[in-house]
């Protein structure tokens, strides 16, 4: 199954064909929260083929990887600094 990207659906970001799990989100559950790809397969429906699939893709281009892990960032400190919670509420 390819990577594929598709404009309006999640954001024009590389994802497995046929589905909506992004390359990044695998990448992320493999790479920094240390999940076995067999496990992140399980838990996403997946053959452990696409999960290698998307993460060949992601170290093919950890530039782009990067530019869309930014760009999250800066979306999330902004929608923190525009919310309306109450203090006490953890944001």
């Amino acid at each position: 199954m390819p990577v594929v990207t598709t404009e309006g659906v999640l954001g024009g970001k590389p994802r497995l064909d046929g589905r909506r799990v992004s390359v990044l989100q695998v990448a992320e559950l493999v790479l920094e929260c240390n999940d076995d790809p067999a496990d992140v397969a399980d838990q996403l429906d997946l053959s452990l083929a696409e999960i290698h699939e998307a993460l060949a893709y992601y170290y093919n281009n950890v530039d782009e990887m990067e530019t869309y892990r930014h760009q999250r960032e800066e979306l999330l400190e902004t929608l923190r600094k525009e919310s309306h919670a109450p203090d006490t509420i953890k944001r």
